[in-house]
């Protein structure tokens, strides 16, 4: 990911430094990498309740009226269609289709919005809608005075419910609601980034300390650092921006094309349009290693002795025992089929699979799949 030269901190340093976390540069950001450690982390997340320093994404507020602005043609989903209190994910293109960067939109009313970007796209991706917005009535920065904290497990909503209330429960999968908590009005949405049953908290910066500590009280609750949510989500198969998504890539090749509102205008459509017509061009695969052996980020895929692409990200699978990853190759190959992933020194056999790779997660619990 690209890093700015000067690294922010996060609002909880003193927190992190007190529990021992291992810090280290991320998307700019001087954030916690791990605690106790990654696959610890990773397995807590999976049967109890992590809670995640996030402080580093950042948040736009828009005002506009959806009938009369055109936000809607700069991303791939349609805002004329969301419901108040829902949330949806999508990219922002150029017009070639490439990913300016995937995002979060909130609508919090009929013309209020709120936009959630990444840490090292921030900056850029504000001035790239600034310059390109129309109709808005106003268009503002609001990541230096936003704190925003993950609470991510099966155990979550017993354990916000405590502190938020039991209308918690009642949110569905990407939507969300206002909560008085610690005697602030905050925005708690059921998103995550770990295919756990999950909650996104918005709060002020200022409040995010005192949640933080309020939250480990209970027994339930570990903090978990950006390594293991790193783990988390690629076994979800979920892209990380920077990673397996970036200004080289297009959401068909990377797979994605279910966050793409294919019968509206916007930014980039007629490329992706003769890009997923054609059906050439690179193709995210995902693979799993048949030892605990792990691929690692630009190792080379080999297919029937040919070179046929590169990983974006790898690792090795807490909750599998092996090593998994995902990455692009120049033709489609079939689940079952056998990969060869290295460097030159090293080679490791893996079998191309379908996603994700961890099917038991609880981030739908409850609802209909």
């Amino acid at each position: 990911m690209e890093e700015n030269s000067v690294l922010l901190k996060t609002p909880l340093l003193r927190q992190h430094e007190k529990l021992g976390a291992k810090m280290s540069p991320f998307g700019g950001w001087l954030m916690p990498i791990q605690y106790s450690g990654i696959i610890e982390e990773h397995n807590w997340t999976r049967k109890n309740v992590g809670l995640f320093d996030i402080c580093h994404m950042g948040e736009f507020a828009l005002r506009m009226d959806p009938e009369k602005g055109n936000l809607d043609t700069l991303v791939t989903i349609s805002l004329k269609r969301m419901p108040l209190f829902s949330c949806r994910y999508g990219f922002m293109l150029d017009e070639k289709g490439r990913v300016i960067d995937d995002l979060i939109i909130y609508r919090i009313d009929r013309e209020h919005w709120m936009i959630v970007v990444n840490a090292a796209t921030t900056q850029g991706d504000f001035s790239y809608l600034r310059s390109r917005l129309e109709g808005a009535g106003s268009f503002e920065d609001i990541s230096a005075s936003m704190g925003k904290l993950d609470l991510q497990g099966p155990l979550s909503a017993e354990v916000l419910s405590v502190l938020a209330g039991p209308g918690i429960r009642k949110l569905k999968y990407y939507t969300f609601g206002y909560f008085d908590l610690l005697g602030e009005r905050i925005i708690i949405s059921r998103t995550g980034y770990t295919g756990e049953l999950g909650y996104e908290l918005y709060m002020p910066a200022s409040k995010v300390a005192l949640l933080w500590d309020r939250l480990l009280e209970d027994d339930r609750v570990k903090p978990v650092g950006l390594g293991a949510r790193d783990t988390l989500r690629l076994e979800m198969c979920y892209s990380l921006y920077g990673q397996d998504i970036n200004r080289n890539t297009t959401p068909v090749a990377a797979g994605l094309g279910n966050f793409i509102d294919w019968d509206k205008e916007f930014t980039g459509r007629q490329a992706l349009l003769e890009e997923k017509n054609s059906g050439s061009g690179m193709r995210m695969i995902y693979f799993m290693a048949q030892s605990r052996r792990c691929p690692r980020h630009n190792y080379r895929i080999k297919y029937a002795g040919r070179d046929v692409g590169a990983v974006t990200s790898g690792s090795f699978s807490p909750s599998l025992g092996c090593g998994i990853g995902m990455g692009y190759a120049d033709r489609e190959i079939a689940p079952g089929e056998t990969v060869a992933l290295g460097d030159g020194s090293v080679s490791i056999d893996a079998e191309v699979t379908l996603k994700p790779f961890y099917k038991d997660g609880s981030a739908k619990s409850g609802e209909a799949k």
